[in-house]
């Protein structure tokens, strides 16, 4: 049990991306709605105690190693890593906006993955959408479950990586299948990078560290406004999925 608690904890932390839903190296960049929504929060104990623990891995860890690996990598580098895993991730960006019926959407990011993989260096450019104006459009499947009028479910505080809640906990298994960064469904799909959980652990950490230094202070300069650190957020976090769902 606790291998397969540690699998999927470290398997989380490959879907780092700009609207990924819930990890501190992201530092909950979007903008806090005040409107009060109710949480179904039946944990909120347990939800209590491990947003205490992920604060502070994240201010104890996670920055001060971010800020020692910016101090040596150049912006550049820095920006070209991020764009690569991002590039990497579009199976997982594709599939769900099929399931959601966003063709158009698709097509661009078929587009995007053609583009700056033949054009871009493999995806260390983003030449999609600075040349082409192509954005990306991130789906993941918790959102494709909440597009068909599935609910969150009750709230839940991932380990290192925060607020999540059921239906997207469901959505991340299935993601995990088909991202390129997880060997989750490798013995079906011959495209899988890494060939052992030490592997895709390794990506992974290096992923998180490269991307957090990219944000550095955003988290700081969002949880400065909490009264409540923990409430505030799991609000946030909920308000964010609810609106990326609706678009």
């Amino acid at each position: 049990m606790k291998k397969i608690i540690l699998l999927i904890t470290l398997t989380i932390f490959c879907f780092a991306e700009d609207k990924n839903k819930n990890d501190f190296a992201h530092g909950f960049d979007l903008e806090y709605n005040k409107n009060k929504i109710e949480v179904f929060d039946p944990l909120s104990g347990y939800n209590r105690l491990m947003t205490t623990f992920n604060d502070k891995i994240y201010m104890n860890v996670l920055d001060p190693a971010a800020r020692g690996y910016e101090f040596i990598v150049p912006q550049t580098v820095r920006i070209g890593f991020d764009n690569f895993f991002k590039n990497l991730m579009f199976p997982v960006r594709f599939a769900n906006n099929v399931l959601q019926l966003k063709f158009k959407n698709s097509a661009e990011e078929l587009g995007r993955f053609l583009v700056n993989t033949i054009w871009g260096l493999a995806g260390f450019m983003d030449v999609a959408k600075s040349e082409l104006k192509w954005e990306a459009h991130n789906e993941d499947f918790g959102q494709t479950l909440g597009f068909y009028g599935v609910g969150d479910g009750f709230h839940v505080v991932l380990p290192f990586l925060g607020p999540s809640n059921l239906r997207d906990i469901v959505g991340i298994g299935a993601d995990s299948y088909v991202s390129v960064l997880s060997t989750t469904g490798s013995s079906d799909l011959n495209y899988k990078i890494p060939d052992t959980f030490l592997q895709q652990m390794g990506i992974a950490t290096f992923n998180i560290v490269n991307t957090t230094s990219l944000k550095l202070g955003q988290y700081e300069s969002i949880k400065k406004d909490a009264l409540d650190l923990y409430p505030f957020l799991r609000d946030v976090y909920t308000q964010a999925r609810k609106k990326q769902i609706e678009e």
